[in-house]
């Protein structure tokens, strides 16, 4: 059985991944992600039209936990369904981690002084009343899955009052909680409920001087809405790690907002991670090689 992989590796890892796919009997290619492919299995985020002209395929290990681009795909083949797998609860530590991260630098005044240096400017004391504890904070979290549940854990030491919510919680619960919300922490996956979900209206729920955290997809939020509330002080701060179009253009209002930080999708990123995303394919390819249940199954149903 042959496996394409499009994803970048070093020899090295490329040398691992040829030699256990041999010994489960597979045989491997490495191409660019808009070449097409006829591979029974494939490893990586190829374009979505490559994937639809792929008849023979019968499953796909993405790299990556969304599934948003490749929604609207049929993965009915002439074998039957194709199984669709992504890294589930893959990021949860480096993202749960970034997301504290981007709080107590808000808190604490962080950004703001690292731009002071740049500036040799010196304040002092004067800044002192302008910092925050995250100790006691209200904190909302919109997504209760792997990242903000390790989250509410990295949380526990500071006694927040945590308020949690699926993506399919009642939005006037939603709208109740952000009222009274220090800090809002979203990390939904991007499903047709989510898309534009915070828009204007609902970013205006937010209580006055918050600080909204997305570390989920970009699609959640109206750009402008947001940008124009942290331009007028309505909100106190963002840390943004993932948007609507990646890179960011340089013409795009987030890069003037005061007290904001972006992140730039960096935020489950960690040393190795590459390997260690090799290492959940190849037990997956021994599931499906053995035919036992695939981590990770994504459900077509959900989008996710």
């Amino acid at each position: 059985m042959d496996v394409t992989v499009c994803l970048p590796l070093s020899e090295a890892q490329r040398q691992r991944l040829v030699a256990v796919a041999a010994a489960a009997g597979c045989s491997v290619r490495f191409q660019e992600e808009n070449e097409p492919c006829g591979s029974a299995i494939v490893f990586g985020n190829p374009s979505p039209s490559v994937l639809a002209a792929n008849r023979a395929l019968r499953w796909l290990q993405l790299e990556s936990v969304g599934f948003g681009e490749y929604a609207a795909l049929d993965w009915t083949r002439p074998g039957g369904t194709a199984q669709v797998t992504n890294l589930a609860g893959f990021f949860a530590e480096p993202v749960a981690q970034s997301a504290l991260a981007g709080i107590l630098a808000w808190c604490r005044g962080i950004g703001r002084l690292a731009l002071m240096k740049e500036r040799r400017e010196w304040l002092g004391d004067p800044l002192r009343e302008e910092l925050r504890l995250l100790t006691g904070a209200t904190v909302v979290l919109f997504g209760y899955g792997a990242i903000n549940k390790r989250l509410e854990e990295l949380l526990e030491p500071f006694r927040c009052r945590i308020a949690a919510f699926s993506r399919t919680s009642m939005p006037e619960a939603l709208d109740r909680a952000l009222a009274e919300a220090d800090v809002v922490v979203a990390t939904v996956p991007d499903t047709p409920a989510t898309r534009g979900l915070f828009d204007s209206a609902r970013i205006a729920r937010i209580r006055k001087g918050a600080l909204f955290c997305n570390f989920g997809r970009g699609t959640l939020v109206d750009d402008e809405a947001l940008a124009a509330a942290l331009m007028k002080g309505r909100l106190g701060g963002a840390v943004i790690d993932v948007t609507r179009e990646e890179p960011l253009p340089a013409s795009h209002p987030f890069w003037h907002c005061p007290n904001t930080l972006l992140t730039q999708h960096s935020g489950g990123g960690t040393g190795g991670e590459v390997d260690r995303k090799i290492d959940v394919f190849l037990a997956n390819l021994s599931r499906f090689r053995s035919g036992a249940p695939l981590m990770g199954l994504v459900d077509f149903s959900r989008g996710y």
